[in-house]
């Protein structure tokens, strides 16, 4: 039986958490009150109100269905919310994993809502397929609380009407777990949630009696993501299928059970009618919602098309199984020790152990399972300055550059699967390389070609900063400083994790070449400016790396290179080059770029970090002392956060200020450590550095591209940039630390 029910305006409430928190930015929640879960296909960002404002579904590039991150009208959200006006909120990851706990507390009671999407239980037998489904989890764990419920979706960007309709669930029953004690026991589910006795001999649970089941119209775009002749890019980025809200009620003691009723409500946005509910929960109690695309399963057209009984038994547990309290707590705990048996393969054990940790699960958590590459970050267009400097760019895309960093990252952290991974990506990119011999910047995902870029003028941005876009126009820049990153990451990859294969070393030495013919040309630089290309002193430093990993390589492993001479000689001229034309002897200090002379840039920090030069060079020394000068006299630095270089002043295409760069900021630990050989006051300074940083890190360990002057995140978060770098600074500041502890005494 299904109703398509009569809708309700917005049930008068009175101001709630969420209306709060929301009331100091106009609707909006600051970027860096939210915390992120995901499923290395997808991403969802949950902020500490309990609301659900970013998901694009089901891949990352995919089309949004919550967007109020961006429209705080249009954009849907799903939001699961305390209606006690003096409650406050706390956010954190349940250990060792991106399981993320939102409790709520207030004199009358304490309840938690617990969001995840599942990873199977590794090597497990009875459930070895992940169900691609966003879990939400609630309970009262001491006293009484009543929450609001509000699933308003806006699938494909806000651009797209659906329909709603609230069917009855026939195999609504109710049933009590029979999971022996013993179990329990040694239930990782049991040992993380105390307050969740699933040993209660009286506990009962029931399938909620209806669903929500909302239907998207189908339209066809023309222009904008998804418009392009990579069958696979098409599927995901222009997916927009029917989705469904389901409930799974939990009753311990055998008292009485919460009363979950959801009910259809309209929405300003006017695409179309979401749901509500209100409902009171006392300790004890507890709710599963499960929201999934809705499974397109007939079991009559399976029989019909010859499979049996079986089969068809077999096809529906798979794919739509029937929900119980037991089931949802089983994909729970599969999930729990997924991310538990992934980080115990860290092999790191220094300093900011758990920055370190969070950082590289939530670089997993950044990775696209099908393919190994790594998203930049999971948003779009979240903007790097307040007001309408445009600065607004869709990060959902795979860059050549970041992805290299991150597995850097990896290896020094001993997840070697992690980058063996990427390099398989790696290898098919070589071998699809630019009609010139040389790579793209940036694919998608799934290793295309075609981003085009698109303003989306119906939705105001985030805090009304416009323009909101997908795509990336970018994707076409010559941006020849990939090649010393991907070179670099192969040679490390070679050295700590895999050798070479013979067809890898041909594609490596065919990029190798590409970079002699090509390091003289005017890029765009690592900053992907919208303005004219130049010499960017970054640029040629990489170039000169990509030459030297190459000749390196080939003396550690002999591998055959008629052109060795003509590389080595190429990367010696390169080097004499950037010192004569990048340094300005009467500033003391390296350039921007060949062409701007007199200006200052944060990402030749780098130069020692990839062993362009000592990290004690004179040169390199007096350049960073003047990096850490205030931007009034001259430097980048204020407050120990580093700005990429002066926006104001350097001709970059675009308008307006911007946040310092996290990246740049970590990249001056790191910088700090190389060069304490010759003054060890600096090593004090890069920890601090490294100590401040991590404070501004938000309340789960996550970081933005940006931090602006008052300490808030600005840009697309979280930032995989930020979080690689994080790793980089603390792993090899952390290294010299150790080796300049005071000798122990001999007395």
């Amino acid at each position: 039986m299904s109703c398509n029910c009569p809708a309700t305006g917005a049930p008068n409430r009175k101001l709630r958490l969420t209306d709060g928190m929301r009331e100091i930015l106009d609707g909006y929640l600051p970027i860096e009150q939210y915390g992120l879960i995901g499923n290395l296909h997808t991403a969802a960002m949950v902020g500490m109100d309990g609301s659900i404002d970013f998901m694009c579904w089901p891949e990352f590039d995919s089309p949004s269905v919550f967007c109020r991150l961006l429209d705080k009208n249009k954009g849907g959200h799903f939001s699961i919310t305390p209606t006690h006006t003096a409650a406050t909120s706390k956010q954190q990851y349940l250990p060792f994993s991106n399981v993320l706990s939102t409790k709520f507390l207030c004199e009358d009671g304490v309840g938690v809502v617990t969001d995840f999407m599942h990873r199977p239980r590794p090597k497990s037998r009875s459930h070895p397929h992940m169900m691609p489904w966003l879990v939400r989890s609630v309970e009262v764990i001491r006293g009484e609380m009543t929450f609001d419920l509000e699933c308003f979706p806006a699938f494909d960007y806000a651009r797209t009407t659906h329909t709603l309709e609230i069917n009855e669930v026939k195999d609504a029953q109710q049933a009590k777990p029979k999971r022996r004690a013993a179990e329990a026991e040694n239930s990782v589910f049991q040992s993380v949630f105390m307050h969740w006795d699933i040993t209660e001999q009286n506990a009962e649970s029931f399938n909620g009696t209806e669903r929500a089941v909302f239907t998207p119209k189908k339209l066809s775009h023309t222009e904008g993501l998804g418009q392009t002749s990579n069958i696979a890019d098409h599927a995901a980025q222009t997916a927009v299928s029917p989705m469904d809200l389901r409930y799974v009620v939990g009753c311990m003691g055998g008292g009485s059970c919460p009363l979950v009723k959801l009910t259809a409500t309209d929405h300003p946005s006017g695409l179309g009618q979401g749901v509500t509910s209100r409902f009171t929960m006392l300790e004890g109690q507890r709710v599963f919602f499960i929201l999934r695309t809705t499974p397109d399963v007939d079991a009559n057209k399976l029989q019909a098309a010859g499979a049996t009984e079986e089969e068809v038994s077999a096809y529906l547990a798979k794919y739509d199984p029937p929900m119980s309290m037991k089931y949802a707590e089983t994909l729970m705990e599969d999930t729990l020790l997924y991310w538990l048996g992934w980080i115990r393969s860290c092999t790191y054990f220094g300093r900011w152990l758990e920055n370190v940790e969070r950082s590289a699960l939530i670089l997993k958590l950044m990775t696209y399972e099908p393919t190994g590459a790594v998203v930049a970050a999971v948003t779009f267009s979240l903007p790097e300055a307040i007001g309408d400097s445009g600065r607004n760019w869709d990060y959902r895309f795979t860059w050549v550059r970041d992805s290299a960093f991150t597995m850097y990252a990896f290896m020094r952290l001993g997840l070697n699967k992690e980058a063996k991974h990427y390099m398989e990506f790696v290898r098919r990119l070589c071998r699809e390389k630019n009609a010139d011999g040389g790579l793209q910047i940036m694919y998608t995902l799934r290793g295309g070609r075609e981003m085009p870029e698109l303003v989306l003028s119906h939705l105001e941005g985030y805090r009304g900063c416009a323009p909101v876009r997908i795509g990336n126009g970018a994707a076409d820049h010559l941006q020849l400083d990939i090649y010393g990153e991907l070179l670099d990451a192969v040679y490390l990859y070679n050295k700590f994790s895999q050798p070479l294969s013979y067809d890898e070393w041909v594609d490596i030495r065919a990029l190798v070449d590409y970079v002699c013919d090509n390091y003289d040309q005017p890029d765009m630089g690592i900053w992907e400016v919208r303005g004219r290309r130049q010499n960017f002193t970054y640029s040629k430093v990489q170039c000169w790396v990509a030459i030297d990993r190459g000749l390196r390589l080939v003396d550690k492993r002999d591998f055959p290179c008629h052109d060795k001479e003509r590389w080595r000689q190429t990367r010696d001229s390169l080097y004499e080059e950037v010192m004569e034309r990048a340094w300005n002897s009467e500033l003391e200090m390296f350039t921007q770029s060949y062409e701007s002379s007199e200006m200052l840039d944060a990402a030749v920090l780098a130069m020692p970090l990839v062993f362009f030069c000592a990290g004690t060079d004179p040169r390199f020394v007096k350049t960073m002392r003047r990096i850490m000068l205030p931007p009034h006299r001259g430097g980048l630095t204020a407050n120990n956060l580093v700005f990429r270089y002066n926006a104001v002043e350097t001709d970059d295409g675009l308008s307006g200020e911007e946040g310092t760069f996290s990246l740049c900021t970590f990249w001056l630990a790191e910088a700090l450590s190389r060069a304490s050989k010759a003054d060890i006051t600096l090593l004090y300074k890069s920890q601090v550095i490294i100590d401040e940083m991590i404070m501004y890190g938000n309340h789960v360990g996550l970081f933005s591209e940006e931090i602006d002057k008052s300490g808030k995140h600005l840009g697309n978060f979280p930032q995989a940039f930020t979080h690689i770098a994080l790793i980089s600074a603390a792993y090899n500041v952390n290294r010299a630390l150790k080796s300049n502890k005071p000798a122990a005494s001999s007395s």
